[in-house]
């Protein structure tokens, strides 16, 4: 039971204040449920059910169609991801270098498969079709709050390497 006087709406508000301005733009522009999905994510990392209830309130779109389109375009996460994004590049030239071997010698280490985040919370794996590298095959990018760094022609033990470097700044 909501304690008395309570506005949950303004708390609601309150706690997603860095997505008010996009909602203040978007939210009762039809077509823009996209945009809005990419903004909180880039905002708050991905979309927790508090999240998409909350644009559901503002835009006045069902939460399970929210969910529909947020499930089905894979830039969309609904967990939260690891200090560290591992993209790992399972293109053509990628695939014929080894980044299966790659990507056995990252969730070795890590315990991890694609999609997961270790416990610690410092790495999540995710598998992409292409970073456009395709001159440094096998490659991943790392994604962090500083910024995306490109590394390539990688091998199990250079890939081993940079994973023990990353966990040991973060």
């Amino acid at each position: 039971m909501a304690a008395k006087g309570c506005n949950c709406e303004a708390n609601r508000r309150e706690q997603f204040k860095e997505l008010e301005p996009v909602m203040q733009k978007l939210a009762d522009v039809p077509g823009s449920l996209i945009t809005i999905l990419q903004e909180a994510q880039g905002i708050y990392g991905y979309l927790s059910t508090e999240l998409i209830n909350y644009i559901s309130e503002r835009t006045g779109i069902t939460p399970a169609r929210i969910y529909g389109v947020a499930t089905f375009y894979a830039q969309f996460r609904l967990q939260p991801i690891g200090k560290y994004l591992i993209m790992l590049c399972k293109g053509t030239a990628c695939h014929v270098n080894g980044a299966d071997m790659i990507e056995e010698a990252i969730c070795d280490h890590l315990g991890i498969v694609d999609g997961e985040t270790t416990e610690d919370e410092i790495f999540t794996l995710n598998n992409v079709a292409c970073l456009g590298c395709c001159s440094l095959a096998p490659v991943m990018m790392i994604r962090s709050a500083e910024g995306d760094e490109t590394f390539g022609n990688l091998t199990k033990d250079k890939v081993i390497k940079i994973l023990d470097d990353l966990k040991e700044r973060a």
